[in-house]
């Protein structure tokens, strides 16, 4: 029987974990915070339901437009709504808790074995956790990465923060100040706006979002500032610094930004560190993430890596694919490559970004030879209804074949609209058929198949 080792217990590792006990090898799962991982435990599930909260919030705030009154504040309005922090955040660590045991109960029933603690390589086949020694024919790499620190600026758990300390906060920071506009900020950002907080963002880019669709960054910030977030573009942080019952953030510019608390979210360091890679012969790239090929193997061939600790698009569902093509391979099984070009991914802010495929930027620099068309979200029947105004459905083709190649979405739940633009790439369908294909009327998802309409009558090919 085929002896595995996986270190890391979020989604990179106890997908694989399964993967591997339902073809029949003996699997070992080593974490040090629980089954889940930090993932589960304390960022992606936490995070996601802090922001369902907050998009409710946002919901009911902005419902007396659809003659719906509230008689907590004057003139009918929401003056009355609050979030009690201390309800949000027990219910956002409970429901990470009870996400943790279901995944340990479905590595239990598979019959995977988990052991708590800190795994180090002492020898290319052997994983040590303390004083045990544990053998194995293939290793799996899922350790993750940790909140980077800037210098300076070092959190405190009270008032300078990174995003795995939030939900130990008892009460809504009154004036937030969000160090970091990529994906991380700008959804935490958005959430505690829409709870009550007043939000400082700082980017240091020329806008929010700065590796995104350009037309879906734009469409967000101009929903933050309408919302009355203050946006600081092109602001460089230079430290943080304590001052009582509140924050100062000094910019490189000589500005400073005051608050009540500091959030900081400038990207992650890889955990792969003090781990016994370099002497296992693992490489690692110059920023310390594990270096592995498109079926998840390391520089030394029994060794495999999935999740944030190789750098590649670290998105949960990412990690777990990772982790079941290593497995597949390693076990012998036919396995497909992991293709990037196929991964969908999503921005949990309100509205929700989502994409997959080709990029808008890719278009733009020749690199891609594509039609493309945008429909605002606003033409949409469903959207007017609901209320909604901000976003928009865009697709790109091949102009050739018309065969979709891929789309950004930006709306309501964009995270379960991008599905039929995912299947669209991945089995190359083209405008036609999805154009074809019948929507319920009235729908967001109507959005898709009216862009692919025009696609096909505006872009013949």
């Amino acid at each position: 029987m085929m002896r595995i080792v996986i270190i890391g217990g979020g989604p990179g590792g106890y997908e694989a974990a399964l993967v591997a006990a339902q073809l029949g090898a003996d699997v070992t799962v080593v974490e040090r915070d629980g089954p889940g991982g930090a993932c589960v435990l304390t960022d992606c599930v936490p995070s996601k339901t802090l922001i369902a909260t907050s998009t409710r919030m946002s919901v009911l705030s902005e419902s007396a437009a659809l003659g719906v009154r509230f008689n907590g504040g004057p003139d009918g309005d929401v003056g009355g709504l609050e979030a009690d922090m201390r309800i949000v955040n027990k219910r956002v660590k409970d429901l990470a808790r009870a996400q943790s045991f279901d995944v340990a109960e479905r590595l239990a029933y598979e019959e995977v074995k988990i052991v708590r603690g800190e795994a180090r390589l002492v020898e290319p086949h052997v994983v040590a956790v303390g004083d045990r020694h544990i053998r194995a024919d293939v290793i799996l790499l899922a350790t993750g990465a940790t909140p980077r620190v800037l210098r300076g600026a070092e959190p405190d758990g009270e008032r300078i923060l990174t995003w795995r300390q939030l939900y130990d906060l008892p009460e809504l920071p009154e004036e937030l100040v969000v160090v970091g506009s990529g994906v991380t900020g700008a959804e935490l950002a958005g959430a505690y706006l829409s709870l009550g907080s007043k939000v400082t963002l700082v980017s240091s880019r020329d806008r929010i979002l700065p590796t995104e669709d350009a037309d879906a960054a734009s469409v967000l910030q101009e929903v933050f500032l309408r919302r009355g977030m203050r946006v600081m573009s092109r602001s460089r942080a230079a430290g943080v610094e304590r001052t009582g019952d509140g924050v100062t953030v000094s910019l490189e510019d000589g500005r400073k930004v005051e608050g009540s608390h500091c959030l900081m979210t400038v990207g992650v360091v890889p955990n792969t560190r003090g781990i016994g890679l370099e002497k296992a012969g693992v490489k690692l790239n110059a920023h310390g993430f594990i270096e592995v090929d498109k079926v998840s193997r390391t520089s030394v061939p029994h060794i495999y890596a999935s999740g944030d600790c190789t750098g590649v698009l670290m998105l949960a569902s990412v990690a777990g694919m990772q982790g079941r093509i290593a497995m597949w391979h390693a076990l012998g099984e036919a396995v497909q490559p992991l293709k990037l070009g196929w991964v969908s991914s999503n921005i949990f802010t309100d509205p929700e970004v989502a994409s997959v495929g080709v990029s808008q930027k890719m278009v733009d620099s020749g690199e891609v030879n594509a039609r493309t068309v945008m429909l605002p979200l606003f033409t949409n029947a469903r959207a007017k209804m609901q209320g909604f105004e901000d976003g928009f459905v865009k697709l790109f083709c091949r102009p050739s074949t018309g065969i979709v190649l891929g789309g950004v979405i930006v709306a309501p739940r964009a995270s379960e609209l991008i599905l039929g633009v995912s299947v669209a790439v991945q089995q190359h369908l083209t405008v036609d058929q999805v154009a074809h294909t019948f929507a319920v009327y009235p729908s967001l998802s109507g959005s898709i198949t009216e862009a692919s309409r025009r696609l096909m009558t505006e872009h013949a090919y």
